[in-house]
Order: C-alpha cells, then sequence, then structure tokens
C-alpha cells in the first residue's frame, strides 16, 4: 500500500528561501574577499578611511565571473523548486507533522529577527508576512478583546511557554477573546507599527460583536512595536485607537537594550582600519529591526538618517492619554543591586520606563509598575506570579484601573 505523501508546500518554500539565502551569502562573501583583496592591494595605512574600489584585470574578471554564474544559478534553482512546489499535495495533519511545524515556526522566527529585513527586500519565501489571528480553540468572539504581540524572533506560538499561554489563561479568568499578531520582527519598528495599526483597524471593525474592551499585552519588541502603531493610527484618524482601554508592556525595552548597544560598537570599531573595515558587512547584518532596540526607535524619523548611530537621537513620544499602560520587568536576582542588568536582557529602568530625562521619561505611576524578581526575559511569558499580575490588572470586566 502506497503511503500518502506528508511533505507540505511550505517545506519547498522552505527550501526555495534557504537556497536564495545560500546564493545571497556565497555572493556577499565573494564581495567581502574581493573587497580585501583590493585594499591588501594598495597597502593603505593601518587606521583611517578608504574608499571600496572594484579588483581589476584578471582579478576583477574572476570576482565578476563568480558574482555572475552564482546569480544564474541561483535563479535556476529558484525556477525549478517553484514549479516543484506548485504541484505538491497538502499538508498532513498528523500530530508529528504539527510538532514539525511548531520547530519549524520557531527557526524561521528567529531567522526573521536576525535578518528579516533582507529577506522581504529579496523577495525570500521565508519572510513572515504580518498576521492577527484568533486560534480556532477561541473562534467564539466574544466583546472583549485581547491582542497578544511577540517580541524580537519570536513567533506566535511562543506565548505558550512551560504549558501556559497568558492569553488563554486571561481568556478562562476574564472572558476575553485572545488575538496572536505573528510578524517579521527584522523590519524597522516603524514600518510594523504602521502595518499593525491598519491590521487592528481592519480587526475591530470586521468583529462580529460590539467591541466594549479592548487591551494589548506587548512581550519586548512588542509593545515598542504597539506604540508606534498607536502613534501611526492617530496620526491618521483611525478609530481603534479610542477603543483601546489597557497596554500592558512585558519586559520592553523602552530606552534600548545593552547587547545591541554593545554589537554596534564592536561594528564602529571595525571600521577602524581599512584592513578589517570590510568586516563590518557582516556586523552590518543585523536587522532594521535590531538596530531599532538599541535606543527604543518607535519612528522612521529615529533611524532615517543613521541607523548605526550611537547617539540616542529619538523624538520624544509620550505614552498615548486616555489609556492606561502598566510595565512589567524582570530582575534575574532577588535583590535590588542588579537592575542595570535587569531580566539578562532589559534593564530595569527602561522596561519602566524611566529616564533621567524628564522629556524621555514615560512616568507610568507607580501602581501600574510592578517588578518580577528572579524572573528573567522569556519566563516573563510563564511565571505564574507575571500572569497573576496580569490578571489583577486585566481581570474585571468593568475595570476601575485595578493598581
Amino acid at each position: 500500500m502506497t503511503r500518502p505523501s506528508t511533505r507540505r508546500p511550505g517545506a519547498l518554500a522552505d527550501l526555495r528561501g534557504g537556497a536564495r539565502l545560500v546564493i545571497d551569502g556565497v555572493r556577499g562573501v565573494t564581495g567581502l574577499v574581493e573587497a580585501m583583496h583590493s585594499r591588501i592591494a594598495r597597502v593603505p595605512m593601518p587606521l583611517g578611511q578608504v574608499p571600496d574600489m572594484p579588483t581589476t584585470g584578471i582579478t576583477g574578471l574572476v570576482y565578476r565571473s563568480i558574482q555572475g554564474t552564482t546569480g544564474v544559478v541561483g535563479k535556476a534553482i529558484d525556477a525549478a523548486l517553484a514549479g516543484v512546489e506548485a504541484v505538491l499535495p497538502a499538508a498532513s495533519p498528523d500530530a508529528a507533522a504539527g510538532r514539525f511545524d511548531a520547530e519549524r515556526d520557531a527557526a524561521v522566527a528567529a531567522l526573521n529577527g536576525v535578518m528579516g529585513d533582507h529577506l522581504e527586500r529579496s523577495g525570500n519565501p521565508l519572510a513572515t508576512p504580518m498576521a492577527l489571528r484568533v486560534r480556532p480553540a477561541d473562534a467564539a468572539r466574544g466583546p472583549r478583546v485581547l491582542l497578544l504581540v511577540h517580541g524580537l524572533c519570536m513567533t506566535d506560538h511562543q506565548w505558550t511557554r512551560d504549558g501556559h499561554d497568558h492569553g488563554q489563561a486571561l481568556a478562562e479568568a476574564g472572558g476575553w477573546t485572545p488575538v496572536y499578531a505573528r510578524y517579521n520582527t527584522g523590519r524597522h519598528i516603524s514600518t510594523n507599527g504602521a502595518e499593525m495599526a491598519a491590521q487592528v483597524e481592519q480587526l475591530l471593525d470586521g468583529w462580529p460583536v460590539p467591541v466594549e474592551d479592548f487591551a494589548v499585552i506587548g512581550h519586548s519588541m512588542g509593545g515598542l512595536v504597539m506604540r508606534s502603531a498607536l502613534q501611526s493610527a492617530l496620526h491618521a484618524g483611525m478609530r481603534w485607537p479610542a477603543k483601546l482601554r489597557r497596554l500592558v508592556f512585558l519586559g520592553t525595552p523602552h530606552h534600548g537594550a545593552p547587547l545591541e548597544r554593545g554589537g554596534n560598537w564592536l561594528h564602529r570599531g571595525l571600521g577602524v582600519s581599512p584592513y578589517v573595515a570590510p568586516f563590518t558587512r557582516l556586523s552590518g547584518l543585523r536587522s532594521f529591526g535590531i538596530t531599532d532596540l538599541r535606543h527604543g526607535n518607535l519612528q522612521e524619523q529615529d533611524w532615517a538618517d543613521d541607523r548605526f548611530t550611537h547617539r540616542d537621537t529619538r523624538a520624544a513620544l509620550p505614552l498615548p492619554s486616555g489609556v492606561a499602560c502598566y510595565a512589567i520587568a524582570g530582575t534575574l536576582g532577588e535583590g535590588r543591586t542588579d537592575e542595570w542588568l535587569g531580566d539578562g536582557l532589559v534593564p530595569l529602568a527602561s522596561a519602566l520606563g524611566r529616564h533621567s530625562k524628564p522629556t524621555r521619561d514615560l512616568h507610568i505611576p507607580a501602581s501600574r509598575q510592578w517588578v518580577a524578581r528572579g524572573v528573567n526575559h522569556l519566563d516573563l511569558l510563564a511565571s505564574d506570579a507575571v500572569y497573576r499580575r496580569l490578571k489583577r490588572w486585566l481581570g474585571p470586566a468593568n475595570p476601575r484601573d485595578p493598581a
């Protein structure tokens, strides 16, 4: 008996996307090697700036041939895989395939976080399109809508951690209908914010019953995307901001993350010498989304001049009026001496919106701040103590702004 095929059309799309990345990688490395070759041949001074110049003669012909042949081969592979993909049978719905999908989603989400901007620019099928979805188990849509927006290198499935999902738990405790966002975290936060604003407008306009209560939980980058979405929606005169009652930030780096600032110092340091400057192409592969996390860029003007600048040039953007905003921060230790380290990725002050400059401080009331001690950045999604705080803030059907 012939066993039914379990291959999915998505598997060929993954293969096509992977092949394109390999081809892009070969061409990128070839360009880097040529730049190094050119600079060494010119024997510049050890410090200073030297412009890139293509190699000439037989050497230049070799590099041009590699680039050209690689491009032709890549287009041929992509065309062949696209043809095969079109005639493949549908996916098998068995449990094993479901587990494979979850693993695949996590890997693709991480790839999008690191280089999602490149995936989008190159038309790579691995680029994640933005979507807001209600899971089949939550098909009965009630008047209380809770939007959950994940963070960098993550996917909507990763709201479930250690068997717990804040959205599902709040649905059972408070009658919410959870809606899960999925998006390409390698894009600029402002780009995702503008698209998120439009999709939320469409979501609520098409909701089958009148929306009585709308709230958002943004984990990490997700909180910044929602702040940007609100700004974009208000500027465009959309209707949904008037329906938003509560916005909860969960480990959101409002004033940036030290890890990305360290990566930027490395990028700048490599550019000091012409002999290693070509390697800034590797450090420069950090996606738009990652570089936005250096200071917490929310608007296009925050990165328009130079996304690699180490100075904080953001325009001050206060929290929206009329929306109760809450902040939960994690710390790795139980004491108060580890506040700079925070949850391992986001310092305590950044997560709580605090800043030494009054114009940048978000002025979140103390009654709407809470610190989860001994909880790291990812475990904010699974902590029972964090859930109890969310339930306290989001549980009542008609809240009186609970502290």
